[in-house]
């Protein structure tokens, strides 16, 4: 949690809460999630494979879970109401955040990538 306690500080006040709650939901929900900063952002690894990763900006925050399961998902991503591209789901600092959404990508990449051993797919 200290990692995560360090990105929360580093980012715009107005922010920190939002993410604070988003990112304990994370840790209490997926415990097993290897919580790491690489390229300026959060991401959460299994086994060394990426599972997904959060960065703020001054109007989203940006879930990228990668494009495979973003097709996966498209579905509920539109459902949801949220702006998204090939690899990122922006999610409006005004907007609920969609827990149910978030554990689907989530579960999914980690049951897909249960046998992977890179940490992007291939």
């Amino acid at each position: 949690m200290e990692l995560i306690t360090e990105y929360i500080e580093g980012i715009d006040p107005s922010y920190q809460e939002r993410m604070k709650e988003l990112l304990t939901w994370i840790v209490q929900k997926y415990p097993n999630l290897k919580p790491e900063i690489k390229w300026n952002q959060l991401m959460f690894t299994d086994h060394g494979t990426y599972i997904i990763g959060f960065s703020v900006s001054k109007k989203h925050l940006a879930a990228a879970p990668e494009s495979v399961t973003i097709t996966h998902v498209e579905s509920d991503i539109v459902k949801a109401g949220y702006d998204y591209t090939k690899e990122i789901i922006r999610i409006p600092w005004g907007a609920r955040v969609d827990y149910s959404l978030l554990e689907k990508m989530i579960e999914f990449n980690i049951w897909d990538k249960a046998n992977c051993t890179t940490f992007w797919r291939k």
